[in-house]
């Protein structure tokens, strides 16, 4: 089944991937978009792409998602975000008359079972080890023809670099080259058949807590914060307007002031792909904002947040020690003696019980609302540093933090970040106790550059009331 019709102009050919050298299945009765990491109606290459496949072999496209409760460090936090946003695309899709089926199982097993009956499988793109492995997977055991396609970064991976990149300053100029090329809308495509009334079943996922309720493995330790932020594409984009209409305004002024609310928010809905870094970046380029609060703003959105995806892709011990530079493990290993004014058990750190005020505001904030403002972020992880016994504890408690309590963790933006605390897309500085040639961050740096006294005040407020029977 060749595909006759050209490839539509707004998906890049460098989207698109073949992952096996099997030929679309002439028997199949669907074609299928194994949906796992885009989990969107709009701005989704991936489905996009398929729709495109579908109407050319004048089939149905059928959209399934693997839910699978033992996903890694996942608990009930992350899985009520994710299932409010599986909710709203899949009542979104059903507008475009394609049908979305949720099934428990693990996810590579879902989408090979799903299989049997497609002429071919599209899928997104993860760069994580186990998505990656679930892909490969696929590729060998659905017996037909699998297309990967990205649309989860601006500029795909192996189009801004061939290797792992040593900080943000080396890959600038390597994804800029490309924006041209890929920062431009993409246009939905019209089904020719509806999917919609398809007998293919799946979760109802009309009642998200009945779901959760039947999710046997489920870490249920920490709440979820549907209070503060609900998944899904339709309150990312909610999210996004408010931010553009009310704050973006003082976004390169107050970006790195916490005690302020200067952020979009954006991280979370990335994170699961309910909004597309694409479709973010054209709505801030197209905003009428000054021009150093969009560029700013993209700096972070694209060369930024594509780092980390550059990190994972190219390095496979993203998640351990080993992954250091060696002038960082060297100086840290030199320093591992040292002794500290402080030391904190991980469980001390967990419960915020340290003697500054200023981090455990920011733990309590990351643990009641699971977000934390970027600046405190980086604070929050250097102290860690400081006050752990060796720097090998250090990130594995960072890593448990991190990954236990953010939304957004569990994904390239926070192994990356974790590592940045250890030196990873830095550079040496000034040799101390403890940190050697690693960056260092004080209080009374926090308290020269914003007014951490105010974030603690804003923190108190918002756990209070969180908290307010």
């Amino acid at each position: 089944m060749a595909s006759a019709a050209r490839q539509p102009e707004d998906i890049p050919e460098e989207r698109v991937q073949s992952l096996n050298d099997e030929p679309a299945r002439r028997d199949g009765d669907y074609v299928l978009y194994w949906m796992q990491a885009s989990v969107r109606s709009r701005f989704n290459h991936a489905l996009e792409y398929a729709l495109w496949r579908a109407n050319d072999a004048d089939q149905r496209l059928l959209v399934v998602f693997g839910l699978t409760d033992d996903y890694p460090e996942a608990n009930l936090r992350h899985f009520t975000f994710l299932l409010e946003g599986l909710s709203d695309v899949q009542k979104n899709l059903k507008r475009r008359g394609i049908k979305l089926v949720v099934r428990r199982g693990s996810p590579e097993k879902v989408a090979v079972e799903a299989a049997k009956g497609a002429s071919l499988v599209v899928t997104d793109r993860g760069y994580l080890r186990h998505q990656r492995k679930w892909r490969k997977t696929v590729a060998e055991e659905a017996g037909c023809e699998v297309v990967q396609v990205e649309s989860d970064v601006v500029v795909p991976v192996e189009v801004a670099s061939d290797k792992r990149e040593y900080a943000a300053r080396t890959i600038r100029p390597k994804i800029k080259k490309h924006l041209d090329d890929f920062l431009a809308a993409l246009d939905p495509i019209e089904p020719q058949k509806s999917s919609a009334n398809m007998s293919e079943e799946g979760l109802d996922l009309s009642d998200t807590e009945a779901v959760l309720s039947r999710m046997k493995n489920l870490d249920r330790e920490v709440a979820a914060v549907s209070k503060l932020y609900r998944g899904g594409e339709s309150e990312a984009r909610r999210v996004l307007s408010d931010f553009l209409d009310a704050r973006f305004s003082s976004y390169s002024e107050n970006r790195n002031q916490p005690q302020t609310d200067a952020v979009s928010h954006m991280s979370k809905y990335l994170h699961y792909g309910h909004i597309s870094p694409l479709e973010v970046a054209l709505a801030v380029r197209d905003s009428g904002a000054a021009d150093q609060n969009i560029d700013d703003y993209l700096e972070e959105l694209i060369v930024r947040r594509e780092l980390p995806m550059n990190f994972v892709y190219y390095e496979p011990d993203y998640d351990k020690f080993s992954c250091l530079p060696d002038w960082a493990e060297k100086t840290l290993s030199k320093h591992r003696d040292d002794a500290r004014e402080y030391s904190y058990t991980r469980w001390q750190l967990e419960d915020a019980e340290t003697h500054d005020e200023y981090w455990n505001a920011a733990m309590r904030e990351l643990r009641y609302t699971g977000y934390m403002h970027n600046y405190m972020r980086m604070y929050w992880g250097k102290k860690i540093l400081e006050w752990s016994d060796t720097p090998e504890y250090a990130h594995q408690t960072a890593l448990y933090l991190n990954n236990k309590y953010f939304l957004d963790g569990r994904d390239p933006n926070s192994y990356a970040n974790v590592a940045w605390i250890f030196g990873v897309h830095d550079q040496a500085w000034k040799e101390r106790p403890v940190f050697g040639k690693t960056r260092y961050m004080a209080a009374g740096g926090l308290e020269r550059k914003a007014k951490p006294e105010e974030y603690v005040k804003k923190v108190d407020r918002m756990v209070e009331n969180l908290t307010a029977r």
